[in-house]
C-alpha cells in the first residue's frame, strides 16, 4: 500500500463514510463527488485489504454502538410526512386513520427547539462565593450579582466543623 493508501486508512471521515456507504445510507455518486475519485482508485480500493478490513471493523462498532439503526431509521422517518400526507388526503382512507395522520403530521412538525413548550415555573439558585458574597442565577434573567448582600447564613458552627473534617 502507498503513501495514499495509508492517509486514507487514517482518514476516519473517509471509512465512516465508505461504511454508511456500504450501508446503503449514502449513494457512490455522493462518496465519489465527494473524494473526486477517478474510476480507477474507486476500481482499487475494494482490493485494498486494509482498508476493507478498516471499513467492516467501523460497521461492526457502528452495529454494536447502535449508531447504524439510528442513522438508518433517521432516513426512513424522513419519508414519514409523505406516508402520513398520503393518508391525510386520501378520500378513501377510514376517517380514524386521517385522524391519526393529522395527529401524527403534528407532531413531527412540532418537533423542534422553537416548539419546546415554555414554562412558568421560576426558581433561583444560590451561589456562595465565600466572604459573605453569593450570586443569584435567575431562570428569566441568568446571573444577577446580589451586591453582596446576605441571602442565607449558615451557623458558623456548621462551618467550622466542616473544616475541621467531621462530618455534616
Amino acid at each position: 500500500m502507498g503513501d495514499a493508501g495509508k492517509s486514507l486508512l487514517d482518514n476516519t471521515e473517509f471509512i465512516l463514510d465508505f461504511c454508511r456507504f456500504s450501508e446503503k445510507l449514502i449513494s457512490e455518486d455522493a462518496i465519489r463527488k465527494k473524494y473526486r475519485l477517478p474510476e480507477d482508485v474507486w476500481e482499487g480500493l475494494g482490493n485494498d485489504d486494509e482498508l476493507v478490513e478498516a471499513i467492516e471493523a467501523e460497521k461492526v462498532r457502528r452495529i454494536r454502538n447502535g449508531s447504524s439503526a439510528r442513522e438508518r431509521a433517521q432516513q426512513l422517518f424522513a419519508t414519514a410526512p409523505d406516508v402520513l400526507g398520503k393518508i391525510l388526503n386520501d378520500d378513501s382512507a377510514s376517517p380514524r386513520h386521517r385522524i391519526e395522520s393529522a395527529k401524527e403530521l403534528r407532531a413531527v412538525a412540532a418537533n423542534s427547539p422553537e416548539a419546546a413548550p415554555t414554562s412558568d415555573e421560576k426558581f433561583t439558585i444560590v451561589i456562595n462565593l465565600g466572604n459573605d458574597q453569593k450570586l443569584r442565577i435567575d431562570k428569566a434573567t441568568g446571573i444577577i450579582p446580589n451586591d453582596g448582600e446576605i441571602l442565607d447564613h449558615a451557623p458558623q458552627g456548621l462551618l467550622e466543623a466542616k473544616k475541621d473534617g467531621e462530618p455534616w
